[in-house]
């Protein structure tokens, strides 16, 4: 028996069961559900400022089925990881940070701001959700008297002076957080540490962030209450992980507070980048914790939904063991956005009309994170020919998950060989499919 969801452009499925059988298949797909790689942490989205602002401009009811098509385990995309900034990013309403300019004893700390946005959006997702949602906190800059360009924003970088101080800015973080019942599990270095963006940004060699961890953030972790709490580096592009990686991981001294590695999807695909870093570090996880369609709002695009299943596909099949998007949801601007860097999310709210899209990236994502479990573990799995993307998992009850997406103009007859059993399906021209055996 087989279930098949589809998602397509010509038929305009949306994650949809169809039947898809075939007498005729082109193409094999071996599956080996013995051989099994990493295991998978679940997939999210950000809780940016902008994000909660535009929910607070929409009805109570749009708000929730925003929040349900997202963190329902039954209704929605059964989301449990999530990525807060560390004060204000982009996507922010203004440079904002949690302490008054010079203050480098920390003692006006204070999330006073995130309180009124950005935490209760998180502890609704959590209260849909039924358990607390697993948070990944990154910065986007330190604040601007700490750094050589007195500027939150047009990158700059952290003075040494201060290099303590922002590591025990993190740990504040983690304690007010906690305070307020929101718990984090996973801390980035820097988002986007090789970027000067218009921006808050901060830049960082390899160098840098390899003896910021090891001198400063990963001793104030270590000693504070909240020692569990992961180290993640990098947090930007594909193009010169490796690079980035090896420098950082290859100091012992570093690498012993280090979980793992973060991705994002700009500028490269070159997905093989994240396995040669697994070859290297095979001790050490890979977090995919940004990627979205720039330029502003796609409503009704295809083109957007496809992006996010190439990508998902390229980097799971490459040891990515989580997926957490950008903005959960942004206005009809794609925004708000202090700088104007306007994109697209997987859902829009029309704040003028209070009235709420789903992308075709919302239902790609439901591809993946509706039915590849917290807990699954990828499979092996190798087509004949590469006419198509294709990853496959097990979950933790045994199901096995296969997906699959054709971004040719021609259907194409996929005959699954799964140990003792075969089946054969018809994927579509342009179309994410979930095969469920």
């Amino acid at each position: 028996m087989i279930i098949h969801y589809e998602t397509s452009k010509y038929a305009k499925n949306r994650h949809e069961k169809v039947e898809r059988r075939t007498s005729s298949p082109r193409v094999r797909l071996f599956l080996d559900s013995k051989r099994t790689y990493q295991t998978m942490l679940g997939f999210g989205g950000a809780f940016t400022e902008a994000a909660a602002y535009t929910l607070s401009h929409v009805s109570e009811t749009n708000r929730k089925k925003v929040l349900h098509a997202y963190f329902s385990k039954t209704e929605g995309l059964n989301y449990n990881l999530g990525r807060v900034p560390i004060h204000s990013c982009d996507f922010a309403l203004e440079n904002y940070t949690y302490v008054d300019d010079g203050d480098d004893h920390l003692e006006s700390f204070s999330i006073e701001r995130d309180r009124r946005f950005v935490i209760p959006m998180i502890q609704e997702a959590g209260q849909i959700r039924g358990e607390k949602i697993r948070l990944l906190a990154s910065p986007w800059s330190p604040p601007a008297w700490m750094k050589d360009n007195k500027d939150m924003n047009n990158g700059g970088k952290l003075l040494p002076e201060y290099r303590q101080t922002w590591a025990e800015y993190y740990v504040k973080f983690l304690d007010a957080y906690h305070a307020e019942g929101v718990d984090v599990f996973a801390l980035s270095v820097q988002n986007e540490p090789a970027a000067v963006q218009t921006w808050d940004s901060c830049v960082y060699s390899a160098e840098e962030e390899r003896d910021f961890i090891k001198d400063h953030l990963g001793p104030a972790i270590k000693n504070s209450a909240f020692s569990d709490t992961k180290i993640v580096i990098w947090d930007h592009n594909r193009d010169i992980i490796v690079e980035r990686a090896t420098t950082v991981l290859e100091d012992p001294d570093t690498s012993k507070y280090v979980w793992g590695t973060g991705v994002h999807w700009y500028v490269s695909e070159a997905f093989e980048n994240l396995s040669e870093v697994h070859r290297r570090f095979p001790d050490k996880h890979l977090l995919f914790t940004e990627g979205c369609i720039e330029g502003g709002v796609r409503l009704g695009a295809f083109e957007t939904g496809e992006r996010y299943a190439r990508n998902m596909i390229g980097d799971i099949a490459n040891y990515c063991e989580g997926y957490i998007d950008w903005n959960l949801t942004l206005d009809e601007t794609g925004g708000p956005n202090h700088v104007g860097n306007f994109c697209d999310a997987p859902i829009i709210c029309d704040t003028r009309n209070d009235t709420v899209h789903f992308n075709s990236s919302y239902y790609a994502i439901a591809h993946f994170s509706k039915h590849v479990l917290p807990g699954a573990k990828r499979i092996a799995s190798q087509m004949d020919v590469s006419d198509l993307r294709h990853v496959a998992f097990k979950n933790e009850d045994g199901g096995i998950v296969v997906i699959l997406q054709n971004e040719s103009e021609n259907d194409i007859g996929v005959k699954l060989e799964l140990e003792d059993r075969s089946l054969s399906v018809n994927i579509v021209k342009r179309s994410i499919s979930t095969l469920l055996l």
